[in-house]
């Protein structure tokens, strides 16, 4: 008998109340994954997208016309739970951060490249913030703009998570 958890599942498109807590089966490292136990998990714009199902386009991502069991979440943080057989840099009890597919769960499996472990003086819920928009501001500013030491930026609109690292 599998162990199973719990997990926010999206049934359709508009409001948050198109959410339901589900218990499913606790999903099972692959070869180069992470199972991690989450603490902490961060919604980011692509979330807020597939669940008012607009622009329409993001409903291939999630299923059309209704969301084909959508969970959402991507940044995660806690602590590893097991590994998979080629897993080497994490064991169990390891506090890690980064991207796992279909976060808003209990258990969620990463693969090994994309978590790092997290540092002691961030909390699950800081470091689950980290991933996707510290590295979309790091990519956009770094390698897109190409800026140096001493040059002068303007980030307009750093209201978001993007443009709040940014800063």
């Amino acid at each position: 008998m599998k162990a199973a958890m719990k997990v926010i599942v999206q049934n359709g498109y508009g409001s948050p109340g198109v959410f339901e807590l589900k218990e499913v089966d606790m999903p099972v490292a692959r070869d180069n994954e992470v199972l991690v136990r989450v603490h902490a998990v961060a919604l980011g714009a692509g979330d807020y997208f597939i669940v008012r199902g607009v622009p329409y386009l993001v409903c291939l991502f999630a299923g059309w016309p209704r969301p084909r069991g959508y969970v959402p979440g991507y940044d995660v943080a806690d602590r590893v739970e097991a590994t998979g057989k080629n897993s080497t840099r994490f064991r169990p009890g390891d506090e890690v951060f980064g991207a796992c597919k279909h976060g808003c769960t209990e258990y969620a499996c990463g693969r090994e490249r994309d978590l790092v472990p997290r540092p002691s003086n961030l909390t699950p819920e800081q470091a689950a913030a980290v991933p996707t928009s510290g590295m979309t501001a790091l990519r956009d500013l770094r390698d897109a703009g190409k800026i140096r030491p001493g040059q002068k930026v303007l980030v307009n609109g750093a209201s978001g998570c993007v443009g709040t690292f940014a800063v």
